[in-house]
């Protein structure tokens, strides 16, 4: 197999170039945190490499690939996913781009929310408070979504191996005990963070190296190249086969998040305002290629796709490593997607305490100053990282109930993230003040940036509307619902302390600049 160029030693896009107009010399990562408000507090030790390694564990083609990939299967099929998986790629590199080139002038933990409140030219704590509250949100749904996924994959492969038998309680305890896994291991400092995710991002490469070898080279029989890129499936229930198709581009699109990570660990990262907004890309660029390759071998290896969709196992990719390979090797395969999934949930724990740590440095969370507390010995925001691990079960909670009940309520996890990466790009682009940094896109700034911002549009409204028909509490599309309710939920709160808190008040044990100096 053609594996991607090693993330190790990347260069900067060829869309990108570097700049000097940065603020802070480039080895002086605290001097340009400090003029952005904020004190050094959290440890840094992260290299570029392992940036990068954080935000493409989260995005985890062996995650979402796998337990998403029914999705197109059904909205598409073959054509969904090897010319969709490009397709949304290069619209979201385009995003992640725009992002990069906002996070090298404010390399902060915040990200998202604090570029907002930065480029906006008015009111820009209340755009900073509402893009907060979609990442914080989306971020613990999208902790919760992984884990679960998470635990649908252990039960699938422990109920092949053992015969264990799988129940809606197995399996939340299986992801109660993933997740408790998660904050122990991130509770431990970020160079145990650092050593695991720099693991995962090469078991990532190597795992798709491994299965797509095994499913060239074991199969008796594979489809040919004409039905894996154009063989069109429609299994939805509405008679429009483009709808169909553009439903099947959710897998990807699902698939696509958590790159922001690389902003939220960029103060525990060296020379920051370089390798933050690279760990961004990269992340992305490299998914893109691997996750072709291994969607491509997957789908090529199909024996029987009515006896994979229909699998006993819950998980058609599972299916489809056992009749291509063998019962063995599939498990084994499977194991190795698994595996892949943990590091994705660790890794998704580590961004999303770094963002509500920073969050609470701001004031914006109840409980602030018990959440902004950074434990001294290891560097890390350890009450935070509980924090996330306990929103999280509580929003997995449903699934217990109902897997519909569970659906509705992480529904807020990519378009509540897709909402927050977009709005600071929109903002950099209507804001004619803003100096690019050391890195940024040239040129190429103003066409790639409106571009991110027509696509998240487009999908935004995808994401709402009706997957399938006839329309029924099972197949109802409960994103409206959840956006709706984040909004109520943060304009009640704004209103109700936010206003008169948020980047006002500081929580004890921080040095920061009032907001009024920070954001002009």
């Amino acid at each position: 197999m053609s594996v991607p160029p090693s993330p190790a030693t990347p260069s900067t896009p060829p869309t990108a170039v570097a700049s000097d107009t940065a603020a802070g010399h480039p080895d002086d990562d605290e001097g340009l945190l400090a003029s952005l408000g904020y004190k050094q507090e959290l440890h840094r030790g992260m290299s570029g490499f392992s940036n990068f390694a954080v935000s493409f564990s989260i995005i985890s083609i062996l995650a979402g690939c796998i337990t998403s990939y029914a999705i197109a299967m059904n909205a598409g099929g073959p054509i969904a996913i090897s010319i969709g998986w490009p397709l949304v790629g290069a619209f979201v590199l385009c995003v992640a781009m725009a992002m990069a080139e906002v996070c090298s002038v404010y390399p902060t933990a915040g990200g998202l929310y604090f570029w907002a409140g930065r480029l906006a030219r008015r009111n820009k704590r209340v755009w900073a408070w509402y893009v907060g509250w979609f990442n914080f949100l989306g971020e613990v749904a999208v902790t919760a979504a992984i884990d679960y996924g998470a635990a649908v994959t252990w039960m699938a492969l422990l109920s092949l191996v053992f015969d264990l038998q799988v129940t809606a309680g197995t399996t939340f305890v299986a992801f109660l005990v993933i997740i408790v896994l998660h904050g122990l291991l991130n509770t431990f400092g970020v160079n145990l963070v650092k050593l695991l995710s720099n693991v995962s991002a090469w078991w990532h490469l190597v795992g798709v190296a491994v299965i797509v070898g095994v499913l060239v080279v074991v199969p008796d029989k594979h489809q040919d190249l004409s039905w894996t890129f154009t063989h069109f499936e429609n299994r939805t229930g509405w008679g429009a086969p483009f709808y169909a198709f553009l439903l099947g581009l959710l897998m990807a699109q699902y698939t696509y998040t958590g790159f922001d990570a690389s902003a939220h660990v960029a103060e525990e990262t060296k020379n920051a305002s370089i390798e933050a907004p690279k760990g961004i890309v990269r992340s992305v660029w490299v998914s893109i290629l691997a996750g072709w390759v291994l969607l491509v071998a997957v789908t090529a290896a199909i024996q029987s796709y009515d006896g994979a969709l229909g699998t006993d196992i819950g998980l058609p990719p599972a299916q489809i490593f056992i009749d291509a390979a063998g019962r063995s090797l599939g498990i084994f395969l499977l194991f190795i997607c698994a595996v892949a999934q943990f590091f994705c949930g660790m890794a998704s724990v580590t961004a999303n305490s770094r963002m509500s740590y920073a969050f609470s440095r701001d004031n914006a969370l109840p409980g602030s100053r018990w959440w902004s507390q950074v434990n001294p010995r290891t560097g890390t925001p350890t009450n935070s990282i509980w924090l996330c691990v306990v929103c999280s079960v509580v929003l997995t909670t449903p699934a217990l109930v109902s897997t519909t009940a569970y659906l509705a309520v992480t529904s807020i996890a990519v378009i509540g993230l897709y909402i927050a990466y977009v709005v600071p790009v929109f903002l950099r682009r209507t804001n004619p003040d803003f100096r690019p940094g050391r890195w940024n896109l040239g040129r190429w700034s103003a066409p790639i940036g409106w571009v991110s911002v027509a696509w998240v549009a487009f999908i935004v409204v995808l994401f709402m509307l009706p997957p399938a028909s006839p329309i029924t509490v099972e197949t109802f599309n409960y994103a409206p619902i959840a956006v709706g309710v984040v909004l109520v939920f943060s304009t009640v709160t704004w209103f109700a302390g936010g206003r008169k808190h948020f980047m006002r008040d500081v929580p004890a044990g921080h040095d920061t600049v009032p907001a009024t100096e920070v954001f002009g």
